[in-house]
């Protein structure tokens, strides 16, 4: 350490040493469960709302459609994911689960806005529909859904990718029961309008659960800390430690669901080892705030910065030498 400091990369420099295949491969397999039953039964519906002229089986139909597609697209972008980071992909592709996390709120967000259109529409001129068909096909598909939902949370729901397609499936059980609930009142009391009405009770919970999805994968592409880490608080910690003078130019952020990053720039004692303090630090972060995916640039902190006076010590030029946003920590003074 001749030069008197140290420019350390810590975790960050390598591959993330974790080993998520045999997870991964788990997560495939419930999804692709889940895509079979749902593309078999949406055949079945399709073709017995057709016979029974029914415009709510094929939107439950058109509903499970997006399902099948939530669920591609998950597989797709678990695939793409588990590449090894090359090239001009330094983090590989792990964002593409966070892609398909968006596509899958946004979907739901458009579903719910022509639900609403067709359910407007049902009020004003209810459509005549055969009750006891719809109810008996909804009952059906109220277990397929449950199956499907279970195959899907025997998978990592954790990821956003997942919890997408989880989010569909569960939306699409919700409108079986209301087309089953709408089947029962227009079988036993002929009140048409019922189907519109649950409709609308169903896009409110799309509405929510799309929103989620959307909020959520918009913080990652926005660089947001992930939720519920506070950056002061961490910086607070860090500065805490032994040998620890200050931290700089700290960001907090999440790469995918479940894997953060965190870099910045710490100053030490003159006579503190900076790899003894970098790895003090990684320490920390991995246990306390569960990130393992770190940048430390360690160097030795200047002279002045270690004296107390009245204010943030100056350079030469009248410029305050102090970085912006710095946490440091004041020595007491000596005699």
């Amino acid at each position: 350490m001749g030069s008197g400091h140290d420019h350390d990369h810590g975790a960050g420099g390598g591959h993330d040493g974790h080993s998520h295949g045999v997870s991964a491969d788990a997560d495939r397999r419930w999804l692709a469960i889940a895509l079979a039953l749902i593309c078999g039964y949406m055949a079945i519906e399709v073709t017995i709302g057709i016979a029974a002229g029914s415009l709510a089986l094929i939107s439950d139909a058109a509903h499970m459609l997006t399902d099948a597609a939530s669920i591609v697209l998950a597989l797709v972008a678990m695939r793409l994911a588990a590449r090894p980071a090359k090239g001009g992909f330094t983090f590989g592709l792990k964002r593409a689960e966070i892609l398909s996390a968006q596509a899958n709120g946004l979907t739901l967000i458009l579903l719910a806005a022509w639900l609403t259109y067709e359910a407007i529409e049902r009020l004003i001129s209810p459509p005549d529909v055969t009750g006891s068909l719809v109810l008996y096909t909804a009952l059906a598909g109220i277990a397929v859904n449950v199956v499907a939902a279970w195959c899907i949370s025997k998978a990592n729901r954790t990821s956003l990718n997942v919890e997408g397609a989880y989010q569909h499936i569960l939306n699409d059980l919700f409108g079986f029961v209301a087309t089953a609930v709408a089947g029962l009142v227009v079988m036993t009391t002929g009140f048409a309008r019922a189907d519109a009405i649950v409709s609308l009770v169903v896009v409110v919970l799309m509405v929510k659960a799309g929103y989620g999805l959307l909020k959520e994968s918009g913080r990652i592409f926005l660089e947001a800390a992930p939720a519920g880490v506070d950056p002061d608080a961490i910086g607070d910690a860090m500065v805490a430690r032994p040998g620890v003078v200050e931290v700089h130019d700290l960001h907090v952020w999440q790469i995918t669901s479940g894997q953060s990053a965190l870099a910045a720039h710490v100053l030490v004692d003159p006579d503190r080892d900076c790899h003894a303090v970098r790895q003090d630090l990684e320490h920390q972060l991995a246990h306390a705030n569960n990130i393992t995916h770190t940048t430390l640039q360690v160097d030795h902190a200047p002279a002045q910065l270690l004296t107390v006076g009245s204010g943030a010590p100056e350079a030469a030029d009248g410029h305050c030498a102090e970085p912006h946003g710095a946490v440091h920590r004041e020595e007491p003074h000596e005699h």
